[in-house]
């Protein structure tokens, strides 16, 4: 005697089935902080995608089966669907695709990040010695790429005092804190494979005593996070390729003019008295005592942050 199909156990358990699939989904694009500063959300488009939009696609997928194979054959059709999800999920194939088409676009991105234009960089330094005439553009773009590989790779060596000379006394002290909270936590964010696709200078205003001056930062990187004892990775993946974009925002007093041959930058020698530059972790040379990382003799790094 042939045995009756329950077709509602069967629509039940896919149901549920189908539950757990848009469960996973939630779970693996729930934003998880990483990144000097805490920039990286680590979802599916980096600091460029807003993401959404999934839920309404998978329902719509779920009508055009039922529509293609009426009740019976939809079911059937989704149990076959399940069953490749969660064996593609568990062999690491269905991760291994994802990285791939993520990476993808992220060298499309950044391909497109490295043909921008350079008028807007080129206006911003114009302005900038209309007061200040020695000031150089490349030198300080350059300074600019110097200081953010310094601030990557002490976050990633979780050595944040090696920083000091070159960020204000509040960013310094704000980093410093996220790091600790990794240490507290037996976590290490790993960033690797830095390159820097884009620099330039992005607007610049007085804004009473100060001048403050931004620069677009884009960049690729491979951003993840690890147990620091079993170097388990906790959060994102070794071979996601990552483009990010930055604001880095630069202050210094008004009236502080660069000196002919220098690079708008004091990092070797104490501005007040000369003294190869050792900063204590107050800021001060250890010389003088001088206070020399809060803008008055020179730019200062005092924000940055990740844009769209």
């Amino acid at each position: 005697m042939s045995k009756k199909f329950n077709y509602k156990k069967i629509l039940k358990y896919l149901f549920i089935i189908t539950l757990v699939l848009i469960v996973i989904v939630a779970i693996n694009n729930q934003p998880v902080f990483a990144d000097v500063g805490n920039n990286n959300s680590y979802d599916t488009g980096g600091s460029s995608s807003s993401g959404g939009g999934d839920d309404s696609d998978i329902f719509f997928l779920f009508y055009i089966i039922f529509d293609l194979f009426g009740p019976v054959g939809g079911l059937i059709v989704l149990a076959i669907i399940a069953g490749v999800f969660f064996y593609m999920k568990k062999s690491g194939k269905l991760h291994q695709m994802d990285i791939n088409s993520q990476n993808a676009e992220t060298d499309y991105q950044a391909n497109l990040s490295e043909n921008m234009n350079d008028g807007l960089s080129q206006s911003v330094a114009q302005a900038i010695r209309v007061d200040d005439p020695n000031f150089s553009e490349d030198a300080f773009i350059g300074w600019a790429r110097e200081v953010f590989m310094k601030i990557q790779q002490a976050w990633n060596d979780r050595d944040w005092k090696v920083i000091r000379p070159f960020e204000s006394q509040e960013l310094f002290n704000q980093h410093n804190q996220q790091l600790n909270e990794y240490i507290n936590n037996n976590k290490i964010n790993k960033i690797e494979k830095i390159c820097i696709r884009y620099c330039g200078l992005k607007s610049y205003r007085v804004d009473g005593d100060k001048e403050v001056l931004v620069v677009e930062l884009h960049a690729t990187m491979h951003d993840y996070v690890v147990d620091a004892t079993s170097n388990q990775v906790l959060e994102s993946d070794p071979n996601r390729n990552w483009f990010m974009k930055y604001d880095m925002t630069f202050n210094r007093k008004k009236g502080v003019l660069t000196e002919a041959g220098k690079s708008n930058k004091s990092t070797t020698n104490c501005p007040n008295c000369g003294a190869p530059t050792e900063i204590t972790s107050s800021g001060q040379c250890e010389y003088c005592r001088s206070i020399i990382t809060t803008g008055e003799h020179d730019w200062v790094l005092s924000n940055i942050v990740s844009i769209k």
